[in-house]
């Protein structure tokens, strides 16, 4: 756990910082935010940031949107000052701690982060093999490919491995290939020098240097542009990378975990991807199931989705009803996990009972038949009557364009991940840049957005 500590509140934040350090953390302290930016900028990770409430909270945050850096904040105050632990939370803090620190509430605070980030439930079958897979190669250094369908928990696979490794005391950085614009990704990647294109306005210190001495996760690096693929197997078989702008050559001892949601041997036909570079990044392949084909997780993901997101709203928990269990072990699952999770969040906050009820869990086709048992197609192709799922949803779509149904279909998956995107582009099988692209389509042409859809706007 490494901990960035901004601020001074007459000497108290710096006790939490001491407390974190007995706690097992690594802690960093900068005086105020614009120093915390630059030091993460120049390579100072961190996985957890507390901040002096009497900072610019929201500006901080937005500064760490803009740079890309993915980092939970907990502002910090004086005692229980209701009005700015409220304005805190409103610019995009998670959390707010009161202080002076109490040591179990700085090792609850820690500890929750940590258990958000490492929780991985593996008691179906299917996944215990792929777990047994995982323990025995996560001592090594050899690079990792993780495929599966999208929302399967490669992230997730990954962290596991980390902190099975070596290296687990290193940091572990992970990069969304998928989610940068191809001509940002590079210096994602390596860095830059200032000046070295147009809004470069500092150094900065790529994921390859973050990275030194753990592990770099290149999520969905099957979205990586060609010509920047033949640089990254260059950083892999001499170790160094050269930061743009730059021609001094740094070394670098990162072990790579790479994932993909595609096929990979088809992309490499295709001249997608170029097979050096998949050969020497598929050392060991982890393949993941999806969630349909290990339903024995589905009870306790779906407990776990339900107590977290019940924490995270300030509501009781609640049980999972059998009904409602048989409904979500039932279903198909196209999101996997990531829809799985969206349909328990949406649960919590709409269930009134004292339970999570069948009526709570809203699925995009209703509780259905797993995939598995839906009736297959006759030998001429045509579909059965009994393998439709819902007959008058086809009939309502005629008359309709293809494109205004791939809207409607765009936009009311958007709006039932509550407006997260990144999901919303796993349970629809695209990358994330072509669900941005449709959106600024929708946008130029004047089309009215759902609010959840608007809000990235």
């Amino acid at each position: 756990m490494r901990l960035m500590i901004i601020g001074q509140l007459e000497g108290f934040i710096s006790q939490a910082g001491k407390i974190a350090l007995q706690k097992g953390a690594k802690v960093v302290h900068c005086e105020d935010s614009e120093q915390a930016i630059g030091a993460l900028l120049n390579g100072k990770g961190a996985d957890l940031v507390m901040i002096d409430v009497k900072q610019k909270i929201g500006a901080f945050i937005e500064r760490l949107n803009k740079e890309r850096i993915h980092i939970p904040v907990v502002a910090c105050g004086i005692g229980t000052d209701s009005r700015a632990a409220v304005k805190a939370i409103q610019e995009g803090a998670k959390e707010y701690v009161p202080l002076p620190p109490d040591a179990e509430l700085i090792a609850a605070v820690l500890a929750a982060v940590t258990e958000e980030n490492n929780t991985m439930i593996a008691d179906d079958p299917a996944m215990k093999n792929v777990v047994k897979l995982a323990d025995k190669i996560a001592p090594s250094e050899a690079t990792i490919f993780i495929t599966g369908e999208s929302g399967t928990g490669k992230e997730v696979m990954s962290q596991y491995i980390h902190r099975k490794s070596r290296r687990k005391d290193g940091p572990f950085i992970a990069l969304n290939c998928a989610a940068i614009p191809e001509n940002l990704l590079e210096s994602e990647l390596f860095g830059h020098e200032k000046g070295a294109f147009t809004g470069a306005t500092a150094r900065r210190i790529g994921k390859f240097e973050e990275a030194h001495g753990g592990t770099l996760l290149l999520d969905e690096i099957s979205e990586m542009d060609i010509g920047l693929q033949a640089k990254l197997l260059r950083v892999l078989q001499e170790r160094v990378i050269t930061r743009v702008g730059s021609n001094d050559a740094v070394k670098v001892d990162v072990r790579v975990v790479a994932t993909s949601n595609r096929n990979m041997d088809e992309s490499v036909k295709k001249g997608e991807f170029r097979e050096d570079l998949y050969f020497r990044l598929n050392v060991v392949n982890i393949a993941l199931p999806s969630l349909r084909q290990r339903p024995g997780d589905i009870p306790a993901l779906a407990q776990f989705f339900a107590d977290k997101y019940a924490e995270a709203n300030g509501v009781a928990r609640k049980k999972i009803a059998k009904p409602a269990q048989d409904a979500l072990k039932s279903y198909r699952w196209r999101g996997n996990i990531r829809e799985l999770e969206n349909t328990m969040h949406r649960a919590i906050l709409v269930s009134t009972g004292d339970d999570i009820a069948l009526e709570d869990i809203h699925l995009q086709d209703g509780p259905g038949p797993a995939l598995s048992s839906v009736a297959p197609s006759t030998s001429s192709g045509s579909t059965s009557a009994a393998s439709v799922q819902n007959p008058g949803g086809v009939e309502s779509l005629i008359g309709r364009t293809v494109a205004d149904v791939e809207r409607d279909l765009i936009l009311n998956t958007i709006d039932h991940c509550l407006g997260n995107r990144t999901h919303a582009a796993n349970i629809l099988g695209i990358s994330i840049r072509t669900l941005r692209n449709k959106l600024n389509q929708y946008k130029d042409e004047g089309r009215d957005l759902p609010a959840s859809v608007a809000k990235g706007f």
